[in-house]
This record gives C-alpha cells, sequence and structure tokens, in this order.
C-alpha cells in the first residue's frame, strides 16, 4: 500500500519542491544541570488547572505557562492577573538562577527515551515567514481565540518559553552529525520524568558544527508542524506583528524566530486516537452490527483486547467483546489523502451514517481516547456504563501526515496523537533584545 512506502520517495518527492527553511542557533535560557528535571514540566495544554497545580513543584515551569495556579482559589487562566503573574515568575525565576541563559548561540540535541526508544532532534529558532510561505506546514485547523491566548503569553514575556513540535524529511548528514556529536559528549541534561520517559539534552559548543546545520537545513524543502499549531501560529502572529511596528526591519530580527524541537521523520511515532460513544442512535445492538456489515467485515474476537493491526481495520468493543471491524474495497479511495485516513472512513461510514454524529467538534455523544491510555481504557469506559460502544483506530503515519501537509489539506479533528510529549522548560528562546 502506498501509504507505508519508505519516507525517502516524499524526500526525494519534496526535494523537487522550491521551498527551503531558515532556521539559525539562538541563547537559549534553561536551568542548570541540578535544577533540569525539577523545572521542566508537561506542556501546558495536557493538564488543567487542577491538576498543574498538584504537580508543580516549587521551581517547576508550570507556575509560569500556567501561572493561574498561584491563585487560592486558582485564578481564570486568560485573566489579566494570571498573565502579570507569568512575567513576574519569569523574572523571579531568572533571578534566582532557575533559568539562566547562554552567552553563545548554540543548538541543542533534545532527545526522549520512552519504551526504549529514543528519538533526536534539534531544539532551533525557526523563521515566522516560513509559517507564512508554507515552508513550514500544517496540518490542523486552529482557533483564533487560542492563538490569542497564546499571544498575550508570547508577546509579554517577549520569548518562546515553550517549543513547538516540529518533523523534517530525514537527511542522512543531518543524522550523522547528531549520532556523532551524542557519542563525543556527555549530556548536558539527563533525566527520567514522573511519567517514565526520559530526557537528555547536549548543547552543540561548536561554532563550526552549528554553522553546517545552518547550512544543511537550507536544503530542507520544509518543516512540518507535529504537534503545537497554536503555539506555532501565535509565535509566527507575535513575529509578524513586531515586524509591522519596525520601520527599520530588516528579517534578522530576533523577534522573527521561535522556538521549535524538529525531529527527522523516520524517529517519530503517531500514537492511535480512539473514539467512544455514549448511545447507538436508537439502534439494538443487532441493528447496529448489521448497519455497519454493509460496509465493513465484521469478525467477533470474545473477551480479550483486539488490536487493529493494518490500516482499514478498526477494533469495536461493546457488550463485553471485541470486534475486528474491516473496511471493504471500494469503500474509500487511496487517492485521496483525507479519505483515505481510517478517521474519515469511521467518521463516515459509522458515526456519521450510521450513529448519526456528523460533527466531531461539536457533539456531545462522543470523546477521544489518547492511545497512550491503552485499549484497556476503552473497555473501561463502555464496561461502566458511560459509553456505549467503543473503537480503536490504526495509527496514521507520518507519510499520511506528509500527504496530506503537502496537498495543503486538513486533518479531521482528534486524528495524531504524538508521545512522548516534550518537556517545556529544557530550553527557552527570547527576543527581549
Amino acid at each position: 500500500m502506498k501509504y507505508l512506502a519508505p519516507l525517502h520517495r516524499k524526500i526525494n518527492k519534496l526535494k523537487l519542491q522550491t521551498n527551503m527553511v531558515r532556521i539559525k542557533p539562538f541563547k537559549g535560557i534553561r536551568p542548570p544541570k541540578e535544577l533540569a528535571s525539577e523545572v521542566a514540566s508537561r506542556p501546558y495544554d495536557v493538564l488543567n488547572s487542577v491538576e498543574a497545580k498538584a504537580e508543580a513543584g516549587e521551581r517547576s515551569l508550570l507556575h509560569i505557562i500556567k501561572p493561574e495556579i498561584d491563585f487560592d482559589p486558582i485564578a481564570d487562566e486568560h485573566s489579566q492577573e494570571a498573565y502579570e503573574k507569568a512575567m513576574e515568575n519569569f523574572r523571579i525565576w531568572k533571578e534566582k538562577g532557575w533559568l539562566a541563559q547562554d552567552d553563545e548561540e548554540y543548538y541543542y540535541i533534545y532527545a526522549q527515551t520512552m519504551n526504549g526508544r529514543t528519538q533526536y532532534g534539534i531544539a532551533m529558532c525557526c523563521h515566522y515567514e516560513d509559517y507564512l510561505s508554507g515552508a513550514i506546514k500544517k496540518h490542523e485547523l486552529t482557533r483564533v481565540d487560542k492563538e490569542e491566548d497564546r499571544m498575550i503569553h508570547v508577546r509579554n514575556q517577549k520569548a518562546n518559553i515553550e517549543p513547538v513540535f516540529f518533523a523534517y524529511p530525514d537527511d542522512a548528514e543531518i543524522d550523522a552529525i547528531i549520532t556523532k556529536w551524542v557519542a563525543e559528549h556527555e549530556a548536558d541534561y539527563d533525566f527520567v520524568a514522573e511519567d517514565g520517559f526520559g530526557h537528555h539534552m547536549w548543547v552543540i559548543r561548536s561554532k563550526e558544527t552549528n554553522d553546517r546545520i545552518t547550512e544543511l537545513f537550507k536544503g530542507i524543502p520544509a518543516l512540518y508542524v507535529a504537534d503545537g499549531h497554536h503555539r506555532t501560529a501565535a509565535a509566527a502572529r507575535v513575529g509578524q506583528e513586531c515586524a509591522s511596528k519596525n520601520p527599520n526591519h530588516t528579517g534578522d530580527e530576533e523577534y522573527c524566530f521561535f522556538l521549535a524541537v524538529t525531529f527527522p521523520a523516520s524517529h517519530l511515532r503517531i500514537i492511535d486516537y480512539n473514539r467512544v460513544v455514549k448511545d447507538l442512535n436508537g439502534l439494538s445492538k443487532e441493528e447496529f452490527l448489521k448497519a455497519i456489515e454493509e460496509n465493513f467485515v465484521v469478525e467477533k474476537k470474545g473477551a480479550e483486547i483486539y488490536t487493529p493491526n493494518a490500516l482499514h481495520n478498526f477494533a469495536m468493543y461493546i457488550d463485553g467483546e471485541w470486534y475486528s471491524m474491516t473496511a471493504k474495497q471500494g469503500t474509500y479511495d487511496d487517492n485521496d489523502p483525507i479519505g483515505v485516513l481510517d478517521v474519515s472512513v469511521l467518521s463516515n461510514l459509522v458515526l456519521d451514517k450510521v450513529l448519526g454524529i456528523a460533527d466531531l467538534r461539536t457533539s456531545k455523544r462522543i470523546d477521544f481516547v489518547g492511545g497512550i491510555r491503552g485499549l484497556g481504557e476503552l473497555q473501561k469506559r463502555v464496561d461502566s456504563g458511560e459509553m456505549k460502544v467503543a473503537f480503536a483506530l490504526y495509527p496514521v503515519s507520518m507519510q499520511q501526515l506528509f500527504d496530506i501537509a503537502d496537498t495543503g489539506n486538513i486533518m479531521p479533528p482528534k486524528t495524531t496523537w504524538f508521545e512522548p510529549k516534550l518537556r517545556s522548560g529544557v530550553v527557552i528562546h527570547s527576543f527581549d533584545e
């Protein structure tokens, strides 16, 4: 199947395009080695305020990225007092030495280990014009209100406190540089977070190596937003805003750049993003199964958890039993980058056609469960009576993400889940010149 083809086919295709990306090293603001694990935190958008307040230690970056937790009771995260508290905390963290800025501009290798597997990326600064031109490609829609919230933080702090998560087409020389540096140098940070994932960072203290990385990325035709679409859009809008206010703008100013950790595509794995539904739209179980069999080959698997094993194969859990569902030939179009997605197949042929859920963004009858929680979570939510039926999907591939972004399409809601998440506070970019 074409979506399982090696990524080098996509890379060769992309190199025919004219867009090139512009990156640079930067003077990172980061914690001293002995405090790295205390300062670094989970991203702002994976915790609610109550969870963040419970999790935040004294030095945690959560006090800066979710400042509402410093109030009792917890403040409105969009209030002026919360935004001002974020600025105050950022200043205090620097004054106390919990965060300090490097004297020189560097790239930073940031690696993450999950289930014995390590992926290596580079913390870098990317140019806002590349986002506007499409050299930085997106695959999700963003909401203006969420963009503006992040813009306030970036504008107030004159810094990108949290990185965005990008992917790039593999490059053998960039891989070799990272491999060599890691082999020859001790990590500046090396810790395991409370979720069991390892985080490691090396500062590339070599101008020659940094210059070569900058040069090599001039040959990378595009970067892809993997996670952090709102932060990317907000950072680009702040850069554009700063440029409009500077009559002597050249395009080289620090405000033109924002923080990203960028990984070679072959290092990344997208985790499944599953669905649970509260009812059968008035159908009996037998009527529901009969309706599904119109477009799927349905096989009962029993009480043991069944995991989808290929594209267009789904797992379904209902009334204490697991089923395999395989979409029949002709129910999807391999040449349609959106229609071929399993989230589209399930939405069109089951959620909409059978269960009457047309809008995933607004329906109160459906919920979404990240694959990091395991398929046992789906079973638990159905067995509890909270939900009636659950569907597990085969994960989207990086190839599919590239295809969608390259054709200017947008993925349906809740399609991709990347894990592990980047730790916020490992390194920060400031444009407070």
